[in-house]
């Protein structure tokens, strides 16, 4: 799993589209068309890459991530390391 991210900056149009900045689109492999599961929280919002069908695992892996919100915004959290946390972040 690759250890370094850079943030993206982008913005919603007025027909509500997003577009992912093209280092994004390159890193993932990102073609026409390409389906993705969504997910909205009051401030975040999940955009997981999926096949097509739509798995399990990916559906599993959204709400894993909604319970992890849920979890900060409510203040039950632990802090981790930048290491352990990318580690748990690659079992999802």
């Amino acid at each position: 799993m690759e250890t370094t991210t850079t943030v993206e900056v982008t913005r919603v149009s007025s027909k509500g589209q997003i577009v992912l900045p093209k280092d994004v689109r390159s890193k993932l492999h990102l073609k026409k068309g390409t389906l993705f599961a969504m997910q909205a929280t009051k401030s975040v919002i999940l955009l997981k890459k999926i096949d097509n069908p739509i798995l399990k695992a990916d559906l599993e892996t959204l709400q894993n991530v909604e319970n992890a919100w849920n979890e900060i915004e409510h203040g039950k959290f632990h802090k981790a390391s930048r290491e352990d946390f990318l580690k748990e972040l690659a079992t999802w």
